[in-house]
């Protein structure tokens, strides 16, 4: 294990040391401590390490990450994983707002609640909350997974594409056209999936899953004003 304390270094030059781990490194686990809430922590990371961050970040933990996968012992300021390539991250606590945003693969876990926007314009990746999520999430989501294993707020899914939206529990309204969808078993066969690889407690049939009307794909005079 090789530990970076940020109570000893500058932002930059940990991020610039998790950098310069090449695909083939054998310094395969690291640990970053005293975070302090900063921003940017393990952005752009492209290598097959593993890092642990002891406590809470600020903006952008995990944004662009490719390959890494990364625990955050704490909970996660706003675009914590943003346009996330592949990879994991797993937040043991609560995430801020847009997490995820615009993430094109991997697996980004909350095993919080989310704030607003979480997913918003998606394109790949998987988001599994353990918690609920705020308003407005999944918006313009146009592919990939997210499953709330809480509650979901106003508007979920507004103006989606592709993306399927899996929640268990309650959902505040629904976006503009996004619908109730029939759960088929390559559904529940996704689900399963996401919900044992984010060690969420939750059985795949007690999800209702949502997704686009597809009304927004065609332009209809009668919405023009």
């Amino acid at each position: 294990m090789q530990t970076l304390d940020m109570a000893d270094i500058e932002l930059r030059e940990m991020n610039a040391t998790l950098h310069a781990q090449a695909e083939n490194t054998n310094q395969t686990a690291w640990e970053i401590k005293n975070p302090r809430g900063a921003h940017a922590i393990a952005c752009g990371l492209d290598a097959p390490i593993e890092v642990t961050v002891k406590g809470s970040t600020g903006y952008y933990c995990g944004g662009m990450n490719k390959q890494a996968t990364i625990n955050i012992k704490g909970s996660a300021g706003p675009g914590v994983a943003e346009n996330m390539m592949s990879g994991t991250v797993v937040i043991e606590g609560d995430a801020s707002q847009y997490a995820g945003a615009t993430g094109h693969g991997g697996l980004l876990v909350i095993k919080g609640n989310a704030s607003s926007r979480c997913g918003i314009s998606m394109k790949g990746i998987d988001i599994v909350v353990h918690g609920n999520i705020g308003h407005m999430s999944a918006f313009m989501a146009q592919s990939g997974n997210l499953v709330v294993c809480g509650d979901a707020g106003e508007a979920l899914g507004d103006s989606l594409y592709e993306a399927r939206l899996f929640v268990r529990g309650s959902v505040k309204s629904l976006g503009t056209d996004c619908v109730e969808k029939e759960m088929r078993p390559e559904h529940l066969e996704i689900l399963a999936d996401l919900l044992e690889r984010s060690g969420a407690d939750a059985k795949p049939e007690e999800f209702k899953r949502y997704g686009s009307a597809r009304e927004l794909y065609t332009f209809k005079i009668d919405n023009a004003y």
